[in-house]
This record gives C-alpha cells, sequence and structure tokens, in this order.
C-alpha cells in the first residue's frame, strides 16, 4: 500500500469519480464533501495532493470560496500540490485566486481524464 495522500473535495461533485486513476498513480485516497471536514484533516495530516472543486460564492462576504480557507492552511505545507476543478463560466473569480495562491493546475469541466492523470504525474515527477 502506498503512503502517497491524495486528498480528494467533492463538495458538489456531479463528475465520475477518478479514484481510480488517483490509485493507479500509487496514491491512496482520502474524500471529503465538507470544507469544514477538510479543515480538520488538514490539521492531522498533509497530503501529497489535494483536489478541490472551485465553486464560487457571491454569498460569502470576505471570500469568493472555501477554497480559500483551505488554502491558508495548505499555505504552511512544503510539498502539497493543488488541483483545482472549475467551471469555465467562473473563470475571472477563479484568475483572482490563481493571483494570490500557487495552484499546481486547474482544470475545467468536463474534466479531461488524460489532463488529470497527467496533472497528477507531474506531482510524482516533482516529489
Amino acid at each position: 500500500m502506498s503512503n502517497k495522500q491524495l486528498l480528494a473535495v467533492i463538495e458538489l461533485g456531479g463528475y465520475p469519480d477518478f479514484t481510480p486513476i488517483y490509485q493507479n498513480l500509487g496514491y491512496q485516497v482520502t474524500m471529503e464533501t465538507k470544507m469544514r471536514k477538510v479543515l480538520k484533516l488538514l490539521k492531522k495530516v498533509e497530503p501529497a495532493i489535494i483536489v478541490a472543486e472551485f465553486n464560487f460564492q457571491s454569498d460569502f462576504r470576505d471570500r469568493t470560496s472555501s477554497i480559500e480557507s483551505m488554502m491558508s492552511m495548505v499555505e504552511r505545507f512544503s510539498n502539497t500540490q493543488v488541483i483545482i476543478f472549475y467551471d469555465k463560466e467562473y473563470h475571472a473569480q477563479l484568475a483572482k485566486l490563481q493571483a494570490r495562491f500557487n495552484f499546481h493546475s486547474c482544470l475545467s469541466f468536463p474534466i479531461d481524464e488524460s489532463a488529470l492523470a497527467l496533472a497528477v504525474e507531474q506531482v510524482n515527477q516533482q516529489a
């Protein structure tokens, strides 16, 4: 069993389960559906990769999505890479986050499985 950890944050979903891709590339996968649980988990573990959805939320007063809360914790980790899934209609909002945070890759829906596998492989090569 691999000790490389991948955290998949699936708040809305509506796309295929990519767990087999992650496992085929040697990752042990943990899935969470609530950012509150993700933040709690990140106090205990430092995953090699986090794959998360960017869900623009205009009702947030001080931020654009829950990704910002997660990234404030991830910034402390030296080796964690983040891959973001996003809707093309929210590219402008995501670009604002990209100016503040370092994401390994940002993939728009529908997710191309080969592009996702390539992004994960690139993290492997950097490790």
